[in-house]
């Protein structure tokens, strides 16, 4: 069977996994009342299912298993299969640990506590940052450092994934474009496991949308956003990272930059005004957007843009085929959408003072 077409199953059974289990977890969860409830912080109004991350693990799970029952994972060598392995298995442990909170209401300390753990874990078995790309030179080689580093990438973009999760449809499609970037950089530079994860993982992101987006009918909840911000920085670490190009190293962090520099300037104007990085308030990038008058939607399709936009910056450089057209045309395109919100706000300011 050809390796595409295996990346093609993952993504259609994830997918439809997803599509067909998500109406039986919106049920369960409203029977045992695990809802979201609005809150002077949160923008819904009306109480949400929040475990829909269920769904997308278990739409990726699937679709991993049945494409390693046909075969797709046969020619990997052994030690990219150990990696590849302890990748998942910290997916799985991150997902619980994302789940017990929607559930039980962790603390911050306790979750933190075991997601440095886990993390520590996978770099012990081989899931690690090597190398870091230092403007014009070359490589630097971390040795011990490797350990922080690759602990910090991994919690903090499984942290970064959940704090953008505040508007319908936003953690989801930022995700599933950020796979599907993976998916396109990791096939184009022979990656095809690395591929397979995030084919499966931009499948149940994309297809969780139907019922996440704007008016959500269901949220994934910690479980998922967990799941999904430790999947994109693990197949970041196994399917570019590892490689000893400069322009690789560099791109999980150009694909996923948009979460990364949101929670990056959220810590920062936490602890500025003297709060705790930890404790939520509204200074996130959609907050702005709405409190400037933008709608939920075109907030979200704003930030999707800007998703795309550094996706394709990371495809130029990876030196895919038109990859700098795709780069140009994602360019007009936020063009498009920055004009957009431009003008909602220009008529919100007009409305405020009649």
């Amino acid at each position: 069977m050809p390796v595409a077409l295996y990346h093609l199953i993952a993504f259609l059974i994830s997918v439809t996994v997803v599509l067909w289990t998500i109406p039986d977890v919106k049920t369960v969860g409203l029977k045992f009342g695990i809802v979201d409830r609005p809150n002077a912080r949160k923008i819904h109004k009306n109480p949400v299912v929040r475990v829909g991350g269920v769904s997308i693990f278990a739409g990726t799970m699937v679709a991993l298993l049945i494409v390693w029952r046909l075969g797709a994972f046969t020619n990997i060598p052994p030690s990219e299969q150990l990696q590849i392995g302890t990748m998942l298995f910290g997916s799985i442990l991150f997902f619980c640990i994302g789940f017990a909170d929607d559930l039980l209401s962790l603390t911050a300390f306790s979750r933190l506590i075991m997601q440095f753990t886990v993390a520590a874990g996978c770099w012990v078995m081989g899931v690690r940052i090597d190398f870091l790309s230092v403007p014009f030179n070359g490589l630097l080689h971390l040795g011990w450092f490797s350990l922080p580093i690759t602990v910090i990438w991994l919690v903090g973009m499984a942290n970064a994934i959940n704090w953008i999760d505040g508007v319908d449809g936003l953690a989801a499609g930022v995700s599933g474009i950020a796979a599907v970037v993976m998916l396109i950089v990791t096939l184009f530079m022979d990656q095809p496991a690395a591929a397979l994860i995030a084919a499966a993982l931009a499948g149940a992101a994309l297809g969780f949308l139907r019922y996440n987006f704007n008016p959500a009918q269901i949220f994934m909840g910690d479980g998922g956003a967990y799941f999904m911000g430790f999947t994109l920085a693990g197949v970041g670490i196994t399917g570019l990272v590892k490689t000893t190009a400069v322009t690789a190293v560099l791109l999980p962090y150009v694909i996923l930059a948009v979460p990364i520099l949101d929670m990056s300037a959220v810590i920062f104007s936490r602890i500025s005004r003297g709060k705790s990085p930890f404790v939520a308030d509204k200074s996130h990038l959609h907050h702005w957007l709405l409190e400037a008058g933008i709608s939920q939607r075109l907030t979200v399709l704003f930030i999707y843009t800007l998703t795309l936009w550094v996706g394709s910056i990371a495809m130029g450089f990876s030196n895919i085929p038109s990859g700098w057209g795709y780069a140009i045309a994602s360019t007009v395109l936020l063009g498009y959408t920055s004009w957009q919100v431009y003008r909602n706000r220009q008529a919100q300011r007009t409305e405020n003072r009649k």
